[in-house]
């Protein structure tokens, strides 16, 4: 084991990151033209680094598994984007963001790295306002914001339901004009399978084309993996089917340690899981809990009798509800941070309130909404005694104008009407804050490898606050990466062109055209989405919202079992040498099962609850999270040795200068 080094600048926290660029080394323009990047995966993260890599003259080759960038999963981002810009005059700070996502992180994440992202958080609304992304606006004509949970401020800058869109379109137009100008060779529907290292140093990456099979040799001067998160692993998520680990965990396997995978986000508010049939989860955005009440019956009868279909949720009185987030978390009410207000669900459904036919839901309620929305709309207009008739309409209007296509959405998913009665959710697994360990450059423990929004561990602790990964993935595309990868590009001028054809190349396919081979002969019975789901359960039940050491021991040995049985009875169908979408989903799975033991690994190791870590052992009277700052005050960087169960733990100690550690309360 050995202490981490994050090369976090010393100085006051405010002038680190000035300083920081001030000092390291640049690239100049003539250089830049002779340096070759490649950026894996096309997100916002990836997406804006290539951009802003090939604009300053870098020559960057892009690649993603979709037929185009602008179907990266960033895409399905909905609620917002947060920025300490403080148009509401509300108290906000650069200093208020940082502090707001190191304690929403449970203080479990670097103060160097989150005060730089609030730091540069405002630029980022500036760059995608240039860029044309149609951000709501107030009435005068100023970009507007709407709160988050786990703050108590509006700093989230937002476009209906559909932010991921909108700045990933941004990204991408500014990566078609790279594009266009020659910067960027764009290979979509290419699948990263492996890093090459030459020299002890990333010098590129075997990719396979997924429309032909042909395994491909890309070389360049440094890679950035800006990949994403692992939350597939628990087969049922709020990802797109397609998301997947495995550029992260190819570079895990050539030496890129892994940090804090058990950090694994649940979010309260998704479409419940319906039936066996379901191959993912949706996602409604947590700004509906700006407006939307969540609550259940007060009286296990009532809910017996909405669960068997006696009873409507409309037919229940104020009096016969039990808002539960706002009884027992005052200060903070429906918006506590995503951890919190997930682990609250679970436990009203666990003593037997749940609404649905599972018992696994609770409601979403906008009828106080519409009727506030309603009559001050109605006063405004003149109405001084309007009806209850004119009062839904135009506080409807106001709640449609706000929220209308994740509305739209529920609907069409559920068959029933939000705007009359109460939505439906349950937490669902959404977004992982482990990754690939990365010091204050972005660069893994693999020299020239970067790893960029998601795909990294750096910014969010042990659990995120909403609207913060748009936030992390512009804020390292657009203005950190940059900077920080001259600094190691800079011993590169005089390097010239990686060959790929030298022993590394040969080796690192070799490998791949094994691994596939493998894969395609191993001769078995079941389909690859058999193993995908059993694992799936297996992370659900024992590794999921919360966890405990005796289950946690049987999920590492149950994992272990089933990926054996993986590689001796998996059956994927067609060949290697053309378009297999089996054989894409078998690579990645194979993946997930290495990763899913080392999750419970992580989890099994970290004695305390924090954050979306929750430890049965290490809890409060009143079941909140209990820390254990003297022994886990650190992140844990995992180096693979061959086997997830024989990974060895490195530790990056945590050091807090600027916030006084203490027990995260929302109440």
């Amino acid at each position: 084991m050995s202490i981490l080094d994050s090369k976090i600048p010393k100085g006051p926290l405010e002038d680190k990151w000035s300083n920081y660029k001030n000092n390291i080394n640049l690239v100049n323009p003539a250089n830049k033209r002779n340096i070759d990047i490649i950026v894996i995966g096309t997100g916002l993260a990836g997406g804006s680094a290539a951009a802003t890599l090939a604009e300053l003259g870098y020559n960057v080759k892009t690649f993603c598994y979709q037929d185009s960038p602008r179907r990266a999963h960033s895409i399905a981002a909905q609620g917002g984007i947060n920025a300490a810009k403080n148009y509401q005059g509300d108290g906000d700070s650069n200093f208020r963001l940082f502090y707001d996502t190191v304690k929403g992180g449970d203080y479990r994440s670097r103060e160097g790295n989150v005060y730089r992202l609030a730091e540069v958080s405002g630029n980022i609304i500036d760059q995608c306002v240039a860029q044309g992304v149609p951000f709501a606006r107030e009435y005068g004509g100023m970009l507007d914001n709407r709160s988050f949970g786990g703050v108590l401020v509006s700093r989230t800058f937002y476009a209906k339901g559909q932010t991921g869109q909108q700045l990933l379109l941004g990204a991408y137009s500014a990566m078609n004009r790279q594009i266009n100008r020659g910067k960027i060779q764009a290979f979509n529907r290419h699948e990263m399978m492996d890093v090459v290292l030459v020299g002890g140093k990333a010098r590129g990456i075997i990719a396979r084309d997924m429309v032909t099979g042909a395994i491909e040799r890309h070389s360049a001067h440094a890679v950035v993996l800006a990949s994403g998160g692992y939350g597939n692993v628990f087969f049922l998520s709020t990802n797109a089917m397609g998301s997947n680990v495995m550029a992260a965990w190819r570079a895990h396997r050539r030496g890129a340690y892994f940090a804090n995978p058990c950090y694994t986000q649940i979010h309260p508010t998704c479409i419940p899981v319906s039936g066996d049939h379901q191959s993912k989860l949706t996602l409604m955005s947590e700004s509906l809990r700006n407006d939307g009440r969540i609550w259940v019956p007060k009286k296990l009868e009532d809910a017996e009798a909405i669960r068997t279909g006696k009873k409507k949720p409309t037919d229940l009185s104020e009096d016969e509800r039990d808002y539960y987030l706002e009884r027992r978390y005052p200060a903070f009410g429906n918006l506590v941070p995503r951890d919190v207000a997930s682990r609250a669900a679970k436990e009203r459904c666990d003593a037997g309130f749940g609404v649905n036919k599972t018992g696994e839901a609770v409601y979403l309620d906008f009828a106080s909404a519409i009727e506030r929305y309603g009559k001050e709309k109605a006063f405004t207009s003149g109405h001084k005694n309007p009806s209850k008739e004119e009062i839904y309409k135009l506080g409807k209007d106001v709640v449609e104008s706000k929220y209308g296509n994740l509305f739209q959405m529920y609907e069409k998913i559920v068959d029933q009407n939000p705007y009359k009665t109460p939505m439906m959710i349950y937490p669902a697994v959404h977004y992982t804050m482990g990754g690939l360990w990365v010091d204050y450059n972005l660069q893994t423990t693999i020299p020239g490898c970067y790893a960029t929004g998601e795909a990294n561990f750096s910014d969010h602790g042990a659990n995120r606050l909403g609207a913060s990964a748009l936030m992390q993935g512009l804020a390292d595309g657009y203005f950190v990466l940059p900077y920080t990868i001259g600094d190691y590009l800079a011993q590169d001028i005089r390097t010239g062109k990686i060959p790929t054809d030298t022993s590394e190349f040969d080796s690192a396919e070799k490998e791949v055209t094994d691994k596939i081979n493998k894969l395609m002969n191993a001769g078995g019975q079941h389909s690859v989405d058999s193993y995908h789901k059993k694992l799936g359960k297996i992370m659900w039940n024992k590794c999921g919202m919360s966890r405990n050491a005796v289950e946690l021991k049987e999920a590492i040995h149950e994992i272990a079992e089933l990926r054996e049985d993986f590689w001796k009875n998996v059956k994927v169908p067609g060949t290697a040498d053309t378009k297999n979408a089996e054989l894409e989903k078998a690579g990645r799975v194979a993946d997930f099962l290495e990763l899913g033991e080392l999750f419970a690994k992580d989890a099994l190791h970290r004695e305390e609850s924090c954050g979306g870590h929750f430890r049965e052992e290490y809890q409060t009277p009143d079941g909140e999270a209990l820390r254990d700052d003297e022994n886990f005050k650190y992140a844990a960087a995992w180096e693979y040795t061959g086997k997830p169960s024989e990974a060895i733990l490195h530790k990056e100690e945590l050091i807090f200068e600027n916030i006084e550690l203490k027990t995260r309360s929302y109440k």
